[in-house]
């Protein structure tokens, strides 16, 4: 059975363009640097899967067309991953059923202290999801879904391998030694490359090249793309099967 992999957002935690207009080294006339924040969806015969609820959930269900959301899983707790909670409302309405969301201990607890509306009957509002500790395995309507914990600075973020061909990592700064063997030979690589230079917390495009050279993807994608990293600017320092992603590009896994 063949899922359609959506990167809905592919921007680091303030987007391209920032909220005031600011590009930074992107060109504005290149459709492909206009990125909102990190999130993806699953799409199969049955089900639409979706990795966090960027802040810019709303918009990106719009211009994809998505109709239903039928499983969440958070990567991590940060605002970026997590503050589009709201828009899932319009889920549940339409369907009449909570969706189930996952999230690791500690995202769990962030969600449930920040977003308790969502989980908890409140006077006229019910409640839209029914939060779930996330599984080390999981199978979503055929497609296997491993968790593999990565380190994100100084938290833990976890990343999704899709039934051992695609790995999603949009947040993190190292794949600890002992989980590698996960990474090896996929089909698809969608990965952290926050900027050219070194950061605390994320893969820069010195590290994403090293990374590759060892785990050896047949493609690999990078996300999370601030705005100091220009499409058609990255692309001259990319070998062939290392590409940048852009908001609203699919493959089939």
């Amino acid at each position: 059975m063949t899922s359609k992999f959506i990167i809905l957002g592919c921007g680091s935690s303030m987007g391209v363009p920032r909220v005031d207009g600011y590009w930074g080294e992107c060109n504005a006339n290149e459709k492909k640097n206009y990125r909102t924040r990190c999130s993806a969806l699953i799409s199969t015969k049955n089900k639409n899967i979706l990795i966090d609820t960027s802040p810019d959930l709303r918009f990106q269900m719009l211009k994809n067309k998505i109709k239903t959301i039928d499983i969440v899983l958070y990567s991590h707790l940060h605002a970026d991953q997590t503050h589009g909670i709201n828009d899932l409302r319009a889920f549940y309405i339409k369907n009449k059923k909570k969706i189930p969301v996952y999230a690791d201990k500690l995202t769990y607890t962030y969600l449930r202290n920040n977003f308790s509306y969502c989980f908890e009957n409140e006077r006229d509002y019910p409640a839209i999801l029914n939060l779930m500790l996330l599984k080390k395995k999981m199978i979503v309507d055929g497609l296997l879904f491993n968790t593999i914990t990565v380190k994100h600075g100084n938290i833990e973020s976890q990343s999704f391998i899709i039934n051992k061909k695609c790995a999603y990592a949009s947040d993190v700064d190292l794949i600890y030694k002992n989980d590698l063997q996960f990474f090896f030979k996929l089909d698809y690589l969608v990965i952290d490359c926050l900027r050219f230079k070194y950061h605390s917390s994320h893969f820069n495009l010195e590290n994403v090249l090293e990374l590759v050279k060892e785990i050896k993807p047949k493609k690999t994608i990078l996300t999370n793309l601030h705005s100091d990293i220009d499409y058609n600017k990255i692309l001259k320092f990319l070998p062939k099967n290392v590409i940048p992603a852009f908001d609203g590009m699919t493959f089939k896994i």
